[in-house]
């Protein structure tokens, strides 16, 4: 390395400093602080209508996922958000004056939804998804607003992100917003224009924000458009594919979408994980004409068929050593056959899971099991255990690679290796 390339990355270090320490004390200058507005309480009235039709908005939207807790009071926050960054924690949307909302006005209320944009100018984290409800009408965000204001208030105190430096300098996120903030029209991932395809693009994208879990995210956590509904990552799970064509290759119809969307089950297995909550918050309480249209624009006008799973062929002589690790492990609950004993304990056959491209979700039920759940329609659903301490790597691979050739329709190409990589990130 020459002097001067060591001079100038000397210089670019100590700009970069600069610019943090400037922004540091541009949030403080700046207001970009977290109180509420210089001003009285404010009060909303609505008639009993308006309200009825902001409360199925704000459950169309999804928004005591994130602003409660399980425990805890309606929408009074404390929700923990887990990001590549740090942890962020749903506020207090409830009319409290000085804990929620309370004193915010209808325009502020928008602005946060739309823009990012809480009162003093204060930046909201997009984990608030508002780069989804940019394309939100005024009207369903004063609807929404209005039910929110006229709910119990909750005195519950917000929680401070825990997020190190610099990312917990809000002022940044205006840079963020100048990169990644695009107010253009969402994608849709199919085709179509009916009206029912029409509407369930704003229930898809918008209201519900499916593509803040369902797409592929880049470096400083923005989406990439370009790879829409495509799935990601999050957190442990992965949120799967929601295009036309990876919906037909796991055997999803517009029916099945449907029951799903409505009960947390379908043939294609149960909720789970991250998607338990948005069934029971939000999707189980939407309208059948809503439904029907969320599932018109996943699969578009025009359905791709269903890819059926190729029926597999029974074993012949001793059983291998895949077939071994699921009788011995899984057949009391799952059937011999992967037939299991519905709807308490899903079949395997056909199971979504079991079908997709990636091991991983199928991997990471097996090692970490599966808490027991009371879907919306009051079926239970076992706890599944999990048999990380029971089985190791190798019979692990070995009991995923029989499940996805029998019954997933896919190769078995997971190693040892794949198993300890997800053991060991927990």
């Amino acid at each position: 390395m020459t002097r001067s390339s060591s001079r100038r990355r000397g210089a670019i270090a100590i700009l970069i400093v600069l610019v943090l320490i400037v922004a540091a004390i541009a949030a403080a200058l700046l207001g970009n602080r977290d109180a509420p507005p210089d001003r009285p309480p404010q009060k909303v009235e609505a008639t009993p209508e308006q309200l009825q039709l902001g409360r199925y908005l704000a459950r169309a939207a999804d928004c005591a996922a994130c602003h409660q807790t399980a425990d805890g009071p309606a929408y009074a926050g404390g929700f923990p958000l887990k990001t590549p960054f740090g942890t962020l924690y749903g506020t207090n949307i409830t009319p409290d004056p000085d804990h929620g909302i309370g004193r915010w006005t209808a325009d502020e209320f928008y602005r946060a939804l739309t823009r990012g944009k809480a009162p003093h100018g204060r930046n909201l984290y997009p984990a608030m998804p508002y780069t989804a409800y940019h394309d939100m009408p005024r009207a369903d965000a004063d609807l929404i607003y209005a039910y929110l204001m006229n709910i119990r208030p909750s005195a519950q105190p917000n929680r401070k992100p825990d997020i190190p430096f610099p990312f917990n300098q809000r002022i940044l996120m205006s840079g963020w917003n100048l990169l990644f903030f695009d107010r253009s029209p969402l994608p849709a991932a199919s085709q179509g224009e009916s009206p029912q395809w029409v509407r369930g693009r704003y229930l898809t994208n918008v209201l519900g924000h499916c593509g803040e879990c369902h797409t592929p995210r880049g470096s400083l956590g923005q989406v990439q458009r370009d790879a829409w509904l495509q799935g990601y990552v999050l957190g442990r799970f992965e949120a799967p594919a929601l295009t036309p064509q990876a919906l037909a290759e796991r055997g999803w119809t517009q029916e099945d979408l449907q029951r799903f969307m409505r009960t947390g089950l379908a043939p294609q297995g149960i909720a789970a994980d991250e998607m338990y909550p948005v069934i029971v918050h939000s999707t189980q309480y939407l309208s059948d004409d809503d439904l029907k249209a969320m599932s018109v624009f996943l699969l578009g006008d025009q359905p791709p068929k269903t890819v059926p799973v190729p029926s597999a062929k029974p074993e012949s002589g001793p059983p291998s050593a895949g077939r071994r690790v699921y009788l011995n492990t899984c057949a009391a609950c799952h059937g011999i056959e992967g037939e299991g004993h519905p709807p308490g304990m899903p079949p395997l056959a056909d199971n979504s899971t079991v079908r997709l491209a990636s091991p991983r979700n199928l991997l990471l039920s097996i090692l970490d099991g599966l808490p027991a759940q009371r879907l919306p329609n009051g079926t239970g659903i076992g706890e599944m255990p999990g048999f990380a301490h029971r089985l190791n790597d190798e019979e692990i691979a070995q009991l995923a690679n029989y499940m996805r050739t029998a019954w997933g329709g896919r190769d078995g190409q997971v190693a040892a290796a794949d198993v300890a990589k997800l053991r060991e990130a927990k």
